[in-house]
């Protein structure tokens, strides 16, 4: 594992992970987003909308019998599922995963809000007691 990359202070998280999901998925990259379930609902609904002419394909995951997985490079879960999944885990405040290491990057994205900025440090606290080299990248526009 390369480390966990932070990205926070985010106006719009939603927003700045959709970016990222299309920038990573044109490059050939597959990834696994976890966040709470009602996060999860506006993201799917904004990979369809944020951009006029452009898609990012991806899936709600329940269960990893679902045949569509293979094919698509988003999964949108509210967990980490156990079994194979793709190698990149792109967090939007759901609780760290158990077994960081099994991913090659791990990405924290946390908005400026108080109570997500806080569930942040709590994750950072987590990776870092386990060893795991961070990199911060704050938002440029907060202030």
């Amino acid at each position: 594992m390369r480390g966990v990359e932070f990205h926070t202070g985010l106006a719009d998280p939603l927003g700045f992970a959709c970016r990222l999901l299309r920038k990573a998925q044109r490059q050939g990259h597959r990834m696994v987003v976890t966040a709470p379930s009602e996060r999860l609902a506006e993201l799917d609904s904004l990979l369809w909308t944020f951009e006029a002419l452009a898609f990012v394909p991806h899936v709600r995951v329940v269960s990893l019998a679902n045949a569509a997985l293979v094919r698509t490079p988003v999964w949108l879960c509210e967990q980490v599922p156990k079994g194979e999944v793709p190698a990149i885990l792109v967090n939007l405040g759901a609780a760290a995963p158990a077994d960081p290491a099994r991913f090659e990057r791990l990405i924290e994205i946390v908005s400026h809000q108080p109570e997500e900025a806080q569930a942040g440090r709590e994750r950072w606290r987590a990776y870092k007691a386990q060893g795991l080299t961070i990199t911060h990248h704050p938002a440029e526009d907060v202030g």
